[in-house]
């Protein structure tokens, strides 16, 4: 019985771990769909799962534009968790380029 509850709780915490990732990935993405049109943007959702928020920043630099992209997501449920996404990289017309991505867990 103690194992079982144990493992149920690291199950629970896994789940919430891959539920916030997943939601700040989402997130990163909403904001993204306005990275050719826009010069920032700020996106917000909410389902069942969580909440996933991003905000899109572009600034020109020596003939490209450089971006960076910052999604959060909060997972729901008994368990709870946090993560957040960090994409940075350049435009050039409309070829988007992502040079780095870092992923981080709360």
């Amino acid at each position: 019985l103690i194992d079982a509850s144990r493992e149920l709780g690291e199950a629970r915490r896994f789940r919430a771990r891959i539920l916030a990732l997943t939601l700040a990935e989402n997130g990163a993405e909403l904001a993204a769909r306005q990275m050719v049109t826009r010069t920032s943007t700020n996106a917000n959702a909410t389902n069942a799962q969580g909440t996933m928020s991003a905000e899109m920043r572009k600034t020109p630099s020596s003939g490209l534009e450089q971006f960076t992209i910052v999604g959060t997501g909060e997972s729901t449920g008994l368990e709870k968790s946090q993560s957040k996404v960090t994409l940075t990289g350049h435009i050039e017309g409309n070829k988007i380029t992502i040079v780095f991505a870092q992923h981080s867990h709360d």
